[in-house]
């Protein structure tokens, strides 16, 4: 039985991966964003052994990074190229829509993590660390929250994203009066906030402001939005430089070497900088932006990393969990608490380990086959399959 249901959505995904080739769907961006969602999952719950494992472990970029960039790569196929297609009307009526979409997102987070809280309250002590002392007592907070003015930790990704779809028809605007105008102004805001941190939305809860600093993490959306264009119009991956691809390994390997968690696995301290070397992510240090890029350069301009994707059970499955990535966000946000709550009440024993991350990520990719099932893939692909 077990195995008929594996062979099952094992056909499944290949069906689906093969139209969506027909389509000319590039599964490498689905299957990268599906493996950084699930490293949120995982990294987002501080007992969990199992994030001792992932890609933050190895380098000075972790999966936000990765979102933020194939967010602003997906973008532009969404709404980038439907402003010739459908024009502007239309096309600004999507992105409302997806705003109001994860808006609703963020709007259920919320409400999720304070009715979990209080209710586990009702039976055990809970930390404050699990919910803004501010937000837990009261509903005064209600209407900071949902106008962005208080953004609780863990719950700060999808307003930063509303932000930079938000500011979409403006960088396709300058896009058209000049191909470069656009990024050039992103990244000089970039290096702006880098150079004074203090330039930042506000945030009630935090004196310092957003967590991720819009005005810093839009340069990395603006490098997603430009690669997608580019390749799109180029209608090839990035060219495989043997210069460039050198560069990007030596500079993950050094990554690797600053970043991995010597002392936790009683190793010797191979840090090439040691303490010295501390790349802030709030405001998206240039190493964690070269992190990000290095990986990103290796992934797209490899075949091997396109027939992998594409062709493989796992790069079908970890593109599926891509293609549904606002669901599986959100239920991932409210699993991490959950995990975090039996955690804290039961121990962290091997048992409760293993038990949490086999129930957590197997929610996820039940999840993600049912929504490609729910919204036709399936069907669709059943007669060319």
């Amino acid at each position: 039985m077990g195995r008929r249901l594996a062979g099952h959505l094992r056909d499944r995904l290949a069906a689906a991966s093969h139209t969506l080739s027909l389509r000319g769907r590039d599964h490498r961006i689905d299957a990268m964003r599906g493996a950084a969602l699930l490293m949120m999952f995982v990294d987002h719950i501080p007992q969990n052994l199992l994030n001792r494992f992932t890609m933050r472990n190895v380098g000075f970029a972790d999966a936000a990074e990765v979102f933020v960039l194939l967010a602003g790569y997906a973008s532009w196929l969404a709404y980038g190229r439907a402003f010739g297609k459908y024009g502007v009307r239309v096309t600004l009526g999507r992105l409302l829509r997806r705003c109001v979409q994860l808006y609703i997102g963020q709007t259920i987070m919320v409400m999720a993590y304070v009715f979990i809280i209080r209710l586990w309250r009702h039976f055990t002590p809970v930390s404050v660390d699990y919910l803004e002392p501010e937000l837990a007592h009261g509903m005064s907070w209600v209407w900071r929250v949902m106008s962005f003015d208080a953004l609780p930790s863990n719950l700060n990704i999808l307003p930063l994203y509303i932000v930079f779809l938000a500011g979409f028809p403006l960088f396709y605007l300058l896009m058209r009066v000049q191909h470069s105008l656009a990024l050039v102004l992103a990244g000089a805001l970039w290096a702006l906030v880098n150079l004074d941190p203090a330039v930042n939305f506000p945030n009630w809860l935090d004196p310092d402001g957003w967590y991720f600093n819009p005005f810093a993490w839009q340069f990395l959306f603006a490098l997603g939005l430009t690669a997608s264009e580019r390749t799109q119009r180029s209608g090839r991956d990035f060219p495989r430089l043997r210069w460039l691809g050198g560069l990007c390994w030596a500079y993950l390997v050094f990554s690797a070497l600053q970043a991995f968690p010597w002392m936790q696995w009683n190793l010797p301290d191979l840090r090439p900088f040691g303490d010295a070397v501390a790349p802030a992510k709030a405001w998206l240090s240039p190493l964690r932006l070269l992190d990000v890029l290095a990986i990103f350069y290796l992934v797209q301009s490899s075949t091997v990393a396109r027939r992998w994707s594409g062709e493989t059970v796992t790069g079908q499955a970890l593109a599926c969990v891509g293609r549904h990535s606002l669901e599986i966000f959100v239920v991932g946000t409210v699993l991490d608490l959950l995990a975090r709550l039996v955690f804290s009440t039961f121990g962290d024993v091997w048992s409760l380990q293993v038990g949490v991350n086999v129930v957590g990520l197997g929610v996820l990719l039940s999840l993600a086959f049912w929504l490609d099932l729910w919204r036709g893939v399936g069907k669709r692909v059943a007669r060319p399959a």
